[in-house]
């Protein structure tokens, strides 16, 4: 079993329920498949760095799993064949650095802090910070 991370975005004109109901399904497939998602990040509407299909947001969510790696065809097979995701991006964790790196990934996640929101607010502190010393 290997360490896999998911990176969906699906189309902004949906619904909640339709874009749950759309990751519902690609959870689905994963366990189907044999794998065992450890956990998931909704990470909310994003604006794109530019547009797919005339869309210039998206909802973005990460799965982080493990999972026999002759199954991610399969995987990546129904995530082409979906036409309610704008794009879709599969990471394979192989080392023991990248495992470790998974792993707080996954820790985090399950705490509710994304790395990028640490790095937002990280920068938000020292910029605070600046001004302040900017400001004496």
């Amino acid at each position: 079993m290997r360490h896999y991370e998911n990176l969906v975005i699906v189309k902004p004109t949906l619904t909640a329920e339709e874009i749950q109901s759309n990751i519902n399904a690609i959870e689905e497939v994963i366990t189907s498949n044999g794998g065992e998602i450890a956990t998931t990040d909704a990470m909310g509407m994003r604006k794109l760095a530019y547009p797919i299909n005339k869309n210039e947001r998206g909802y973005f969510h990460v799965i982080y799993y493990t999972i026999a790696p002759a199954a991610i065809s399969e995987i990546e097979r129904r995530f082409r064949i979906n036409e309610e995701l704008l794009r879709f991006v599969t990471i394979k964790y192989d080392t023991k650095r990248e495992v470790a790196a998974w792993n707080k990934l996954v820790e985090k996640a399950k705490k509710g802090t994304t790395p990028a929101k640490a790095e937002v607010e990280a920068e938000t502190v020292v910029e605070e910070a600046a001004a302040e010393a900017v400001a004496e």
